[in-house]
């Protein structure tokens, strides 16, 4: 079981799983942190209120899920540019096709090839 796991946290995958968590994780508080100090601030100035986030219908505070959403937006779309311009670097690999003749085919072949000198060496 201990050899089953080694395998599997080795495998690529999983390596480039966790390196894209802990960049998304860093790369998500500096969004964080362009939303809340700079995006809001001016959409708060248009509005003519403090915060987005204190607007609200009595109880219902939907200031903050108006927040939520655009902090969501904001993400999903500078991550979209992020992998967009990765993708430029990325090379394309190279489909090589390699034919495989099986022990079966080979011998026919070699007798063909033989057959067809022997014909043509008796003409």
């Amino acid at each position: 079981m201990l050899n089953e796991f080694k395998k599997f946290a080795m495998r690529g995958n999983v390596i480039d799983l966790a390196v894209g968590v802990i960049i998304g994780g860093a790369f998500g508080k500096i969004v964080s942190s362009l939303v809340a100090d700079i995006i809001m601030p001016i959409v708060a100035m248009l509005i003519g209120k403090v915060s987005v986030s204190d607007l609200a219908f009595g109880s219902i505070k939907y200031g903050i899920f108006i927040q939520s959403i655009i902090d969501f937006l904001i993400i999903a779309f500078s991550i979209f540019l992020f992998i967009k311009f990765l993708s430029r670097f990325k090379k394309k690999e190279e489909v090589k096709v390699v034919v495989q003749i099986d022990k079966k085919e080979e011998l026919l072949a070699e007798i063909r090839d033989l057959l067809r000198a022997e014909k043509d060496f008796s003409k």
